[in-house]
Order: C-alpha cells, then structure tokens, then sequence
C-alpha cells in the first residue's frame, strides 16, 4: 500500500500502512529505522521557503523518456498508473523501494516530495519495480531519496553496493541526494556511498545521548536554534569536517549533529537522523506523545536547502 491522492495540487489522501519487521543494525552495533504508515501533513508558510524551479525543471523527464529506463515508468504514488510519465510543470523524483528500505518508509517520503513546495513527481525504483535503480534512471531525475530501512547496516550496504557508483557519479554532475535514517547512514563512509565530508555514527551510543535503546522514541533536537520534538528509532548522528562548507541544520541534545546538508561535485546532499517525514500513525502505533504535531515543515526545509545548496 502507499499514499494516495487526486490532483497533485490538491491535499493527497493518506492511507494507513500495516507495520512490518522491526529493523536493525548489523556490524556497525544496530540501526533501528522505523517501519511505519504514510504521514499527515503540516505546511510552514510559503514565503519561508524558496528555490529556483528552472533548475529543477532542467531535470524533468522528457515525454516517452522513461520507456528507455525499464519498459514503463514506476507508479507514481499520488495516484498514476505504469506507463505515464510525469507531467511537464514538475521534476521527477526517484524513491528507493526494496530490500534495503522497510515497508511504509518509502510511502512517507514520497508524500513528504509531493507535498513539498517544490512538488515532486514521485516514482519508486529498485529491483522489483518498473524502473530499476541505474545511471540511465537516475539521468531524469532532479533528486534521489533513500528512505529509512533495512534489517542492518551491512545487510542494507550489500544491496545497495551494485548502486553506488551511479549514485555518487550522479551526485557529482549535479543530483540531490536525500537520506533519512538509514539512508543517512549510507550516505557515509563505513560502509556507504561516501557522499559526506565526514561520516555517520550511531546517536544512541554517543555521550550524553538521551536515548539508549534501539525502541521507537521522540527525540528533542535544535532546529535552526528552535527546540523540536521529532521521530526517532536509532538513527545516526554526523560527522562534519571543518570548513567543509557543510550546513547544520540540527543538533541533539548532546550537541552532535542531526541534519546535514552539504555539496558534492556540483550535486548536494541532505541527511537526517530523525525522521521529519514521519506521520501521525506512527506516534500513534509506538505510543509516543506528538505534542507538536508532525513535522513535515522540517522535511520541507531539509529539502529545500538541500535542493539551494
């Protein structure tokens, strides 16, 4: 099951997944990603937030172009059908789906992509969808986003290392690259793609971390100098290397870093340890307070500044 919705300019309807298996970390001790639903929505105001569409739009996905990728096109989760290709006005985003993800996380960030002021269109890709995860796949596409997954680290690392090379090439000419959780960790360097100036580590083993398990929590975080309450199931904090040019976006309590931004080549990269894309449903389902509301407005600045860098 995924998100779904109508016209992509109207509020998509969201549909509640079924959990799946708990997630994780192998070798690198565990990581934890949340296998949830579909999430809600909360909007910050529009003037808050802006980027360069003509940039994007350099990267929408001719007509027919995705016959080239796999046959047909994946579908798209606000509603399409294999085959379509994405409408002219918006740039197309790739979302992993497969064994490195868990079920639901995908689902959440493509409705986290459509609703986003810079609407996506949004297809899956991986080894069991219409469009595998390649260079040629990644060429129309203005960003890539791994979701949070993966039953461990080295397991996730295994089936994503086939990928690696095309995703930093691609990164590197110019893509973005969006990392939540799990993805977060691969976007580092033991083992992963290498795309950080720095690497990413294990929060909940860091000093002064205030949660110690691998359980679902909400975890406070600094947000551009504002406490927030977000999602969290042992996510990784980053490593940032001195006049790297990396922007923090966030920071744990212990002062780590939570949500990086960075370039690469003359693509950009944006990681985060919590999960900003999280819906109500899974607060809901852990029996944790949400006192905020979700916080889908955080996604959208992670995406944001991560498509300006």
């Amino acid at each position: 099951m995924s998100a779904a919705s109508g016209d992509p300019a109207s509020t998509p309807t969201v549909a509640t997944l079924t959990p799946g298996p708990f997630c994780r970390r192998g070798v690198k001790d565990r990581v934890g990603v949340s296998d949830r639903g579909s999430p809600g929505s909360r909007v910050p105001p529009a003037a808050s937030i802006r980027v360069d569409r003509r940039r994007l739009l350099t990267r929408v996905v001719p007509l027919g172009a995705l016959a080239l990728v796999g046959g047909a096109c994946g579908q798209d989760v606000a509603g399409s059908h294999p085959g379509t290709v994405p409408p002219p006005d918006r740039p197309l985003a790739l979302i992993y789906r497969g064994p490195a993800g868990c079920k639901g996380c995908s689902e959440a960030v493509a409705t986290l992509l459509q609703t986003a002021p810079s609407s996506f269109h949004t297809v899956y890709c991986g080894p069991d969808e219409e469009v595998s995860l390649s260079a040629q796949a990644l060429s129309h596409a203005a960003l890539y986003a791994q979701p949070g997954g993966g039953n461990n680290l080295d397991a996730a690392w295994s089936a994503m290392r086939p990928y690696a090379d095309a995703i930093r090439s691609w990164v590197r000419g110019g893509g973005h690259y969006l990392g939540f959780c799990m993805g977060g960790y691969l976007a580092g360097f033991d083992p992963g793609f290498g795309l950080l100036s720095g690497d990413s580590r294990e929060w909940i083993d860091s000093p002064g971390a205030t949660v110690h398990t691998i359980d679902d929590a909400a975890v406070t975080v600094s947000w551009r100098g504002q406490p927030r309450s977000i999602y969290f199931q042992d996510g990784p904090y980053f490593t940032v290397r001195p006049n790297s040019g990396s922007t923090v976006l966030a920071t744990y309590s212990n002062g780590l870093a939570a949500v990086v931004v960075a370039r690469y080549g003359r693509g950009s990269v944006g990681v985060t340890g919590p999960h900003p894309e999280a819906p109500a449903s899974w607060y809901l389902e852990s029996g944790l307070d949400d006192p905020g509301g979700v916080d889908l407005d955080l996604g959208y600045d992670l995406l944001e500044t991560t498509l300006r860098t």
